[in-house]
């Protein structure tokens, strides 16, 4: 059967991931090691560099001392010298016999030679200042090298296109899913891609209230659902992930919102689940691409960049990707016409699951069931969603004045 094929395909593929999985723990853990024998090696030097610099300190001080104490101990030597030719000259002084103490002053002055006295500066402050400049200097330039240098140098070789971590697959998919296939125009084309999904409510933050066989969820805030702990729930933006991811193949599906503050897009499973930067929205991280409806106009997001948006106002979004290509566009629906809302072009690398933040009080979204819904009129008009969205925003500003 073809099933049995395509089964027997998956489990061989899942078989390969894991050993690959392997293969690239081994060579992380082989990489890991090397580090530790350079660092341990960079330490050692460090220690030497250490010893080095101690050792010369070591010797200028034991020069310096020396000669200091050689000038000490001459001096002293001088200095006793300088007082025993004071006693002789003060014994001198004390003959009545000038002619005598001429003579014995003469014969002293011929032999006690010059009493030559250094001037001495001392310039230690100075010379240390030298000394502690080039430490410091050699010190900061090479921590400037271990901050930058390899930091730097493998960015750099990270951006080679080959050089990256990854796992390469290669896809066996049926004609319609040909990156040589003619994109989608009308809707009766993109439903050819239509994808079946749900919210997963593992994933949804305790404010998100799932419904209607987790096909819509709603923001109860300040009003808490009693899920259990889970570490892959959103615990600080009120966000939901699907059940199911997207990958290698083209995919499409539609989703009806209410309110304005809705965030709607595509995220890698890797997404923080817990914590409150902004990084760990579908906004704010460069692995994360949505559309934004503010209640006046849409706006693009991705790496927490907003790309305002000149188009018309739309209350169902049709989500369309071809992952090969590396294309994601976001369509509104109307009874008659898709219109193009935005389209991000990039290289995807993970498996993508879409994702929602509801942000404010009340907004919904319901993932429509195309297999039932397929042929029905999408949307209402533009004049309704304009209506709902100002009475939705008077509801806001009453609750605020109050």
């Amino acid at each position: 059967m073809e099933y049995d094929r395509k089964i027997k395909s998956a489990e061989n593929a899942i078989i390969k991931l894991q050993n690959n999985t392997q293969s690239i723990v081994s060579s992380i853990s082989e990489v890991r090691n090397l580090a530790e024998e350079q660092f341990g090696e960079l330490q050692e030097a460090v220690k030497k560099a250490h010893l080095d610099v101690l050792s010369f300190l070591e010797e200028k001080e034991r020069a310096a001392v020396n000669h200091a104490n050689g000038i000490k101990t001459h001096l002293e030597h001088k200095c006793a010298m300088m007082e025993e030719n004071k006693c002789r000259v003060e014994k001198m002084v004390s003959h009545t016999n000038d002619t005598l103490f001429l003579k014995e002053y003469c014969e002293f002055k011929k032999n006690a030679g010059v009493d030559t006295l250094p001037s001495v500066y001392i310039g230690l402050k100075d010379k240390l200042s030298g000394i502690r400049k080039v430490v410091v200097e050699s010190t900061d330039h090479l921590l400037q090298l271990l901050r930058i240098s390899y930091k730097e140098k493998l960015q750099e070789f990270a951006k080679e296109e080959d050089c990256g971590i990854k796992t390469l697959v290669s896809a066996i998919v049926s004609p319609k899913h040909h990156i040589s296939a003619p994109e989608p125009k009308a809707r009766s084309d993109f439903l050819k891609y239509t994808f079946p999904l749900t919210f997963d409510p593992v994933t949804a933050h305790r404010y998100l209230r799932l419904l209607e066989d987790n096909h819509k969820v709603t923001n109860t805030t300040p009003w808490e659902h009693p899920y259990p702990d889970d570490p892959e729930r959103f615990e600080h933006w009120r966000q939901v992930l699907s059940d199911k991811s997207m990958y290698i193949g083209r995919y499409y599906f539609e989703v009806e919102i209410s309110g304005p503050g809705i965030y709607l897009g595509v995220t890698y499973k890797s997404i923080d689940r817990k914590g409150s930067e902004t990084n760990s929205c579908i906004s704010g991280n460069d692995f994360s691409w949505s559309i934004n409806w503010n209640g006046k106009g849409f706006s693009a997001w991705h790496s927490d960049v907003e790309m305002p948006l000149e188009t018309d106002t739309f209350s169902r979004i049709g989500v369309y990707l071809n992952y090969p290509k590396g294309t994601l566009s976001f369509h509104g629906l109307t009874s008659d016409t898709m219109t193009l809302i935005h389209k991000f072009e990039c290289e995807f690398a993970e498996p993508l699951y879409p994702a929602f933040w509801l942000s404010k009080k009340e907004n919904s979204v319901r993932i429509i069931r195309l297999g039932e819904e397929a042929e029905k009129i999408p949307v209402s008009s533009s004049e309704e969603v304009l209506s709902s969205n100002a009475n939705s925003a008077s509801e806001l500003d009453a609750a605020a004045r109050t």
